[in-house]
């Protein structure tokens, strides 16, 4: 890997795109299938039937756990060794699962569900990678255009399980989780051809700014507050949605359906957000959002009819979109190269502990008081991260009335 910085270049940055979008599309489609699979495989593996979910938790934790490392292991040796790593890691996930699987290992499957989580923190990084060599302007829609690769990978992970089960032996989910080794080797072959160059030595050994003195500038932890908990709300909501529809009376297909379209709605949109932050600006984009996501407790409490559940997890997919491509943009464009690992790093951090809470507290919140409780708990994260943003907006006006430069640190 070259040791020189990477400038600037539409064309390279254009390159890298197509590269991670396509990366995003192939292995992303297995963390729906460890998704899927992994209550099915924990209530036949597990003696105490509550422990069912335990595996889907272990990857969640895992991958909350080292999203900071990872970030800090690609400031180091860069991009492309990184996701070589996640890669490689994964494809053990999926042959530890198929070996408990085997054996009837309920620890054993916890045990390789614990390198999915660290592909899936890995993951997380194909989006800031993409702004690496990118220009300001392109920036937005880079982000965008890579998450949009979620699209496809979900229509993936539905192949995959309804293709590969059987495949390999009679046991169940055996061939789904040998066959996700397939993704993988086929993502690390494209990081092949990235041409992301690792950060340059100056950058390396310049010293990163104390932690004070980056939140001072309060584009950054309004971008995190909203990315953390646009990504919560999204994940308790579509968590809870398919215990609610059973208890209200839907078959599991029609769950299974209203839960199709909240993922198309919620990469679909990628195609063009990108396009629109570039025009108007990331907290235009961010509110719009969180209004969406409002929107969506509104249909919500309003009935239980299966059309309610249809527009609500629609509206929840699209605020997802908009604010969570909306925070990642404002992230990446406030912070400095020598802090790039260390911000990105407690960023991802801050998401995953959020979706980690999230999916483990919906069954509890479902259990206590039903869906419109667990509707009227989203309302409070998004209506904190509204202020947030409503505030930051305010102190931006402020400084642009004043001279100052919107993105310059405050004492």
């Amino acid at each position: 890997m070259t040791d020189t910085p990477a400038p600037p270049d539409r064309p390279r940055a254009v390159r890298n795109v197509a590269v991670l979008a396509t990366m995003s599309a192939v292995q992303g489609a297995q963390m729906p299938v460890y998704i899927v699979l992994g209550g099915l495989s924990g209530a036949i593996l597990a003696d105490d039937k509550s422990l069912a979910t335990l595996p889907i938790a272990c990857q969640m934790l895992t991958g909350m756990a080292t999203a900071v490392p990872m970030s800090l292991f690609m400031g180091r040796y860069g991009r492309k060794a990184g996701f070589w790593l996640g890669g490689a890691l994964a494809s053990f996930a999926g042959i530890f699962a198929a070996l408990a699987m085997l054996r009837g290992d309920f620890w054993l499957l916890c045990f390789g569900y614990m390198f999915a989580g660290v592909y899936q923190s890995t993951q997380g990084y194909f989006r800031f990678a993409a702004t690496d060599t990118a220009p300001d302007d392109f920036k937005p829609k880079a982000i965008s255009l890579v998450l949009a690769g979620g699209l496809v990978a979900a229509l993936l992970s539905a192949e995959i399980v309804s293709r590969t089960d059987g495949l390999f032996s009679a046991v169940p989910f055996v061939g789904a989780y040998l066959f996700l080794v397939v993704p993988n080797l086929l993502g690390m072959l494209l990081t092949c051809l990235l041409d992301i160059p690792k950060p340059s030595r100056a950058i390396q050994q310049a010293p990163s700014r104390p932690w004070q003195e980056i939140l001072a500038d309060r584009n950054i932890p309004v971008a995190m507050l909203c990315a953390m908990f646009v990504y919560g709300t999204m994940t308790l909501t579509m968590t809870s949605t398919p215990l609610a529809m059973v208890a209200c009376g839907f078959g599991t297909p029609d769950a299974a359906d209203v839960v199709k379209w909240h993922v198309v709605a919620m990469f679909a949109p990628s195609f063009f957000t990108g396009s629109i932050i570039a025009k108007v600006g990331a907290r235009p984009v961010i509110a719009v959002g969180l209004l969406l996501l409002l929107g969506c407790c509104a249909v919500a409490l309003s009935g239980i009819e299966i059309h309610d559940f249809y527009i609500a997890l629609i509206l929840l997919g699209l605020g997802w979109n908009f604010g969570y491509i909306g925070a990642t943009s404002l992230l990446a464009a406030h912070h400095r190269p020598e802090d790039r690992a260390k911000v990105q790093g407690l960023n991802d951090f801050l998401v995953m502990a959020m979706m980690a809470t999230a999916a483990l507290s919906s069954g509890k919140l479902m259990a206590t008081g039903g869906w419109s409780f667990v509707v009227i708990a989203v309302m409070v994260p998004v209506a904190i991260a509204a202020a947030a943003l409503l505030y930051g907006t305010m102190l931006a006006r402020r400084e642009q009335v004043a001279g100052l430069p919107d993105s310059a640190p405050r004492a």
